[in-house]
């Protein structure tokens, strides 16, 4: 059951949350004092575990990110892409890192599959949010794709990624998938 690191470091986590849940439910062992934590406070820990893991997981390509080594930061993110294939924040990051690149309508689409997998990312209530990053990126992909694609209506891949900058425009108005 326990062949790689990540089921490794996904175990520990699990038994860290664990105890963590019943010291909290358990309070001194003596006797319990009020009700019972909620469903939001086992959200919540789930939750800010869940960021932890994250950021422990990406912060290679963050500071590689930081330092201005965009390939080097994609490289690392397809190799964990590879361990991790539907992780919504790697495809974030990759959306980043390639709009820095100037790699605009491959951006659009990274980040049209982020928020496919998780909603977060637009909610600006949430630790996760890039709600304006994103508004950016689809401002100017409505603009520059929308003229790319009026001149060019027969392109199909211009299309493709004006819808991807549609869909990005319809879920930061408020729209659901």
């Amino acid at each position: 059951m326990l062949t790689d690191g990540y089921d490794k470091w996904l175990c520990f986590l699990l038994v860290v949350t664990l105890i963590a849940l019943g010291v909290l439910l358990s309070g001194t062992g003596a006797r319990k004092v009020g009700p019972a934590p909620d469903k939001a406070l086992e959200r919540e820990i789930a939750y800010q575990s869940q960021l932890n893991f994250l950021k422990k997981l990406y912060e290679p390509v963050e500071s590689l990110r930081r330092t201005g080594n965009l390939q080097a930061a994609l490289f690392k993110l397809d190799e964990l892409a590879r361990t991790y294939p539907n992780e919504a924040y790697g495809l974030i990051l990759k959306g980043e890192i390639l709009y820095r690149m100037g790699a605009l309508e491959e951006a659009v689409a990274c980040y049209v599959r982020g928020v496919r997998l998780n909603g977060d990312y637009v909610d600006w209530k949430t630790p996760l949010s890039r709600r304006a990053e994103l508004q950016k990126v689809a401002d100017e992909g409505l603009r520059l794709l929308g003229d790319k694609a009026r001149a060019n209506p027969e392109n199909r891949s211009l299309a493709a990624a004006l819808k991807n900058v549609y869909y990005l425009r319809s879920r930061l108005a408020g729209g659901c998938d």
